[in-house]
């Protein structure tokens, strides 16, 4: 096993975190990878509506902005979401844009 390279927790920035995040694709794998804990990126880009080559720029600028994190064994690469490094870095931001990204329950509201 081998992990990709990825910025160190100290050099996650907040303004790539939220761009990466900002894109509709990157962040349905971010809440899929939430709900899974860690996916194969076969699977994490089934039914994203993207070429196979699309999917991997999408995972590479989650990777580069240390939102995930990607092992590669033998030809499989895995990814997971870097709950701690995040938390560390950003305390709730993850939370709040995945609580975000999910839709709301039917009858449910936003109140202001």
């Amino acid at each position: 096993m081998r992990l990709l390279p990825q910025p160190a927790t100290e050099d996650i920035e907040l303004t790539e975190v939220l761009r990466a995040l900002s894109d509709p694709v990157r962040l349905e794998i971010a809440v899929r990878l939430a709900a899974a804990g860690e996916l194969n990126c076969t699977i994490a880009g089934d039914d994203l509506g993207v070429h196979k080559s699309t999917a991997s720029h999408h995972y590479r600028m989650l990777r580069e902005a240390g939102v995930v994190r990607t092992k590669q064994e033998g030809r499989l690469k895995f990814m997971s979401l870097r709950r701690d490094d995040l938390e560390a870095r950003f305390p709730g931001l993850l939370d709040a844009v995945l609580a975000a990204a999910l839709p709301l329950p039917a009858g449910a509201h936003v109140g202001l």
